[in-house]
């Protein structure tokens, strides 16, 4: 964690100092090669759709001072020429929830038979204008996230690259339903409404009940009143626990991660399948806050066959995804 020369904000960077024109670019596709290749998405034909996903695309490039005049979807086409991308390349940049939103479109492809595989790229690369933004609007804190926290006092910035490689035949972990709800009636806050909402949507296009999940992702940035709303739509919404044994418990990452913006949906929900899967998991050191009564995981269960991730973005995006682990029991 580091603060940009002349901000006056801490942010989760990729990088120890700041990098300049042709060295921006070329780290960048050195991060989205190396994420493309762990996920396995180029061991295939690399035909179906690539989504790049993100708030901020090539706002950083731009800062450079590098010669670039393309448009953000030309951005977009250069990161298919890094990797070799033979299928169609889509930009998706709709603030915090956009590769939530882009694995939304990757779903629908693939279950619609049109595809048989899909690669989407949560890309948050290094920017000043991310930090100054949410600095501008009083949404940052000076000194780390607490979600849930009793001294929350505003979120941090992360940025990330982060690739989930989908694809028709079967695997140990399913994104099993998604939804996205728009509500911009406050568009810097949650609106309990539209995330119940959109909880419900995923919750019944996975076919699965509040019951059985066994872990929730929390959207949670370390916002005072947001991270409240959250708390009184889970209790509402999918508290119950598995089985309805108790509630269920709830796990964050951005204290250790920061907030990627765009890039959370695909960096989140590869952390998750990652923790679980190896027993790991992220510590506080920080105290819950008292009033919310969180439920923050000190370690992973024994198996967690269904989890709810949540997320959320400027400008009213609230978006859902179940994911179930198929490996047997």
């Amino acid at each position: 964690m580091r603060r940009y020369a002349d901000l006056d904000w801490p942010v989760h960077a990729l990088w120890p100092k700041e990098a300049a024109g042709a060295g921006w670019l070329a780290q960048a596709r050195a991060w989205v090669c190396a994420a493309a290749a762990q996920s396995g998405a180029l061991d295939g034909r690399r035909a179906g759709p690539l989504f790049v996903a993100s708030s901020s695309l090539d706002i950083g490039l731009r800062e450079t001072g590098l010669d670039w005049d393309g448009d953000p979807h030309a951005f977009a086409e250069a990161v298919g020429g890094w990797l070799d991308w033979r299928g169609p390349v889509f930009s998706v940049c709709n603030a915090c929830t956009s590769s939530a939103q882009a694995l939304l479109a990757a779903h629908g492809l693939l279950a619609g038979g049109e595809h048989d595989e899909a690669l989407v790229l949560g890309l948050e690369l290094p920017n000043r204008y991310t930090v100054a933004g949410f600095g501008a609007m009083q949404l940052l804190s000076e000194r780390a996230a607490q979600p849930m926290g009793a001294a929350r006092n505003g979120l941090l910035p992360g940025e990330a690259v982060a690739a989930l490689s989908l694809r028709a035949t079967p695997a140990r972990w399913r994104l099993a339903g998604g939804a996205n709800v728009v509500a911009g009636g406050n568009p810097a806050g949650i609106e309990a409404g539209a995330l119940a909402q959109a909880i419900r949507q995923a919750l019944q296009r996975a076919g699965v009940a509040a019951a059985d999940i066994g872990l929730v992702k929390l959207h949670a940035v370390g916002s005072p009143a947001n991270d409240a709303v959250e708390a009184r739509v889970l209790d509402q919404v999918a508290a119950t626990g598995v089985h309805g044994r108790g509630r269920c418990a709830w796990v964050t990452f951005k204290p250790a991660l920061g907030h990627t913006m765009g890039a959370s949906g695909a960096a989140e929900i590869a952390l998750l399948s990652g923790c679980l899967a190896a027993r790991a998991w992220p510590s506080l050191d920080y105290a819950p806050d008292p009033l919310l009564a969180p439920r923050l995981a000190e370690v992973p269960h024994a198996h967690v066959r269904h989890a709810l991730l949540l997320f959320a973005g400027i400008g009213g995006g609230h978006a859902a995804w179940v994911l179930s682990d198929e490996a047997p029991t």
